[in-house]
């Protein structure tokens, strides 16, 4: 486990370059690992652990009693949840079932590390195909401009092959950068529709309870105390019941009532109500970076102040000669170098293409 978790600090390291923005590594670097190392936790406790235990006054072996309620999952009375613990009921939720009572089954909790692992694995979807789309586009342009002791000044005789590269690349390819520019603007929807979309599937997978839980966890302690417990538990229960049947010696089926401890659901219960913050932190920081894509879209104004505000060695000039002959695909080309370049380097890079910018409008 030690070994395992420890693999996951590879996520977090930073990349020779940065090909995004900070809400997206977000998505496929801090919620991929957390996923990934609540589904290890999970799995360890679930199947190294034990996972439950449940009581009898009759004479069926423990372990076998262990079994069949885990694989044949437990179950809540509906009707109990709000009765008085302690006169009425010994656990929330927990009550003689009589024929007709609506009774609330629990299997989730046997998939819960499947889920969360298949969470992860959509938290990156979007950073593979950009990564794939991207093909190291930036590093291969940035060269070691993004080193201090490398300057993309020319020489007394006016050359730098690897500035003269740069620049003419930047010049012969203003406005092809269409597909480039829109499926980073994809990929930051998919970010989007995939975190609000997960909110949605948790919610069916934990039977209707998981868009309210984190407010009423928050709401917990306003409630009455004589019938207040734990919202957590109505989700992830950590006492149920279980019916087991079998033939007795005359033949005929016996039903045995059992009272079972789920301690998993402890970890479960603590995991979600994480997740759930967490999702909508991040639901409400990708819907605030798609508003900032769409202003940088639709307002060029925008993309100059935003340029200039992230390296201010820029002369307005050049900035504004380059800008006006890019669309917004090519800002994104440069906002992206911009990051990975010395500003000294950048504001070198944007010169010398203003430069031979004007002067082929002259000729």
């Amino acid at each position: 486990m030690d070994k395992l978790f420890g693999d996951l600090k590879g996520f977090f390291k930073t990349g020779k370059c940065v090909i995004d923005s900070f809400v997206f590594r977000l998505h496929y670097r801090f919620t991929l690992v957390v996923l990934i190392a609540f589904s290890i936790a999970v799995t360890g406790r679930q199947y190294i652990g034990d996972p439950i235990d449940c009581i009898s006054r009759d004479d069926i072996p423990n372990d076998l009693l262990d079994t069949y309620c885990w694989i044949h999952t437990t179950f809540s009375v509906e009707s109990a949840w709000h009765k008085e613990i302690g006169k009425e009921i010994p656990y929330p939720g927990v009550d003689k079932h009589t024929p007709g009572e609506t009774r609330r089954y629990h299997a989730y909790y046997q998939w819960v590390c499947f889920v969360l692992f298949l969470q992860a694995l959509l938290f990156y979807v979007p950073r593979y195909l950009w990564k794939n789309t991207e093909n190291h586009r930036i590093q291969n342009l940035v060269m070691e401009f993004n080193s201090p002791i490398v300057t993309a000044e020319k020489d007394d005789e006016g050359k730098n092959e690897k500035t003269e590269a740069l620049v003419n690349y930047l010049e012969e390819n203003l406005g092809n950068h269409t597909f480039y520019g829109s499926m980073y603007v994809l990929t930051e929807v998919m970010n989007f529709v995939n975190v609000v979309g997960q909110i949605y599937l948790m919610d069916v997978f934990l039977g209707g309870e998981f868009t309210t839980y984190g407010t009423k966890v928050l709401s917990f302690t306003e409630w009455d105390y004589a019938l207040r417990y734990d919202p957590m538990i109505r989700v992830f229960p950590r006492m149920t019941k279980c019916t087991f049947h079998r033939y007795g010696s005359s033949g005929d089926v016996q039903k045995h009532d059992a009272m079972c401890l789920i301690p998993i659901n402890i970890l479960n219960e603590k995991i979600y109500i994480f997740l759930w913050f967490w999702f909508i932190i991040l639901a409400v920081l990708s819907t605030l970076e798609l508003f900032y894509r769409v202003i940088a879209m639709v307002v060029p104004q925008f993309r100059y102040y935003v340029l200039h505000a992230k390296c201010r060695r820029v002369e307005e000039h050049h900035l504004k000669t380059v800008l006006d002959r890019s669309d917004r695909d090519d800002w994104l080309l440069l906002s992206l170098l911009c990051k990975n370049m010395t500003p000294c380097n950048f504001r070198i890079i944007i010169r010398e293409l203003a430069l031979q910018l004007t002067d082929e409008k002259m000729v």
